[in-house]
């Protein structure tokens, strides 16, 4: 049996100073800022740079994928938000759940700017919005909602959108795409692991045996229940996260020459059904 230890994920996208730049460059450019973040990882999935970068420009966060994410603790993270005067809402992009009340909180995040323009003699000039965000976390999916149509990318796996567009998504309201960047420096495992995970790292740059055995252990400690019924399996207290990852391979079938389990396979297995949600409706962190 492989040595699970514990690794801190990591990765290298060459992009990542010119996103910075190209986001702090267009700034000028935009009333506001949208921010899409992993509704079972808002903490994980937010760039912690983008405070610094975007200032006082009014910002909506939308918590995407909130279909498989725990609603009270998104109800948790909403109310948080708001105690930072940041607008937010719970949305699934790929479906539209939510989205509905996008248009409506940009009009209340950007009163101010339209009140101004309309002082200006301006009343009607085009909200124009940058939409930023970590891989997978949706921006695509979002965009391509609103546009009504297909021409921003999108991808299951982590990925970029090559260049930066404008979508005019109706009502005033105009979207600048940015390429979709992890922040240079973080030493905090916990928040790799999650991004991992999600799928927000690539799988081709992180052990996915490794990874599923930690995810594993974090299920195991927030939510057993979620394991041992979706596997059938009995109780997994004190189990390391390779042993119940075995019981989850033999339970499958999921077997080798000789009867050994085939690890690679249930990890595999195992981050897939987590990523889509078939563990159930799961929030791995809350606001602190």
């Amino acid at each position: 049996m492989a040595d699970f230890q514990k690794q801190t994920v990591q990765w290298f996208p060459g992009h990542m100073a010119k996103t910075r730049r190209i986001i702090k460059e267009s700034l000028n450019l935009v009333d506001g800022v949208v921010e899409l973040v992993d509704a079972r990882i808002p903490y994980s999935s937010s760039n912690p740079e983008l405070d610094g970068i975007i200032k006082r420009k009014p910002r909506i966060v939308l918590l995407n994928k909130c279909d498989i994410a725990d609603p009270n603790a998104t109800k948790r993270w909403i109310e948080y938000y708001k105690s930072k005067n940041i607008y937010a809402l719970p949305v699934d992009c790929r479906t539209g759940k939510g989205l509905n009340n996008f248009i409506p909180t940009v009009k209340k995040a950007l009163a101010n700017v339209i009140s101004r323009n309309k002082e200006k003699g301006m009343k009607g000039k085009a909200l124009r919005l940058m939409v930023v965000g970590i891989p997978n976390t949706g921006k695509s999916s979002f965009i391509n909602r609103m546009a009504g149509n297909a021409k921003a990318k999108v991808a299951d796996k982590a990925g970029v959108t090559r260049q930066q567009q404008w979508f005019a998504v109706g009502n005033g309201i105009e979207l600048l795409d940015t390429p979709g960047v992890l922040w240079p420096k973080f030493d905090d495992a916990e928040v790799g692991d999650k991004l991992a995970f999600t799928g927000a790292v690539k799988d081709e740059v992180t052990d996915i045996e490794t990874l599923s055995c930690r995810l594993l252990e974090v299920l195991s400690q927030l939510k057993p229940q979620a394991v041992t019924e979706r596997y059938k399996l009995d109780d997994i207290d004190g189990l390391q996260g390779w042993e119940i990852l075995e019981l989850i391979g033999r339970k499958r079938g999921f077997l080798i020459k000789g009867g050994e389990i085939d690890y690679e396979r249930t990890a595999v297995m195992l981050c897939d059904e987590f990523r889509g949600g078939k563990l159930g409706k799961l929030t791995l962190e809350l606001p602190k």
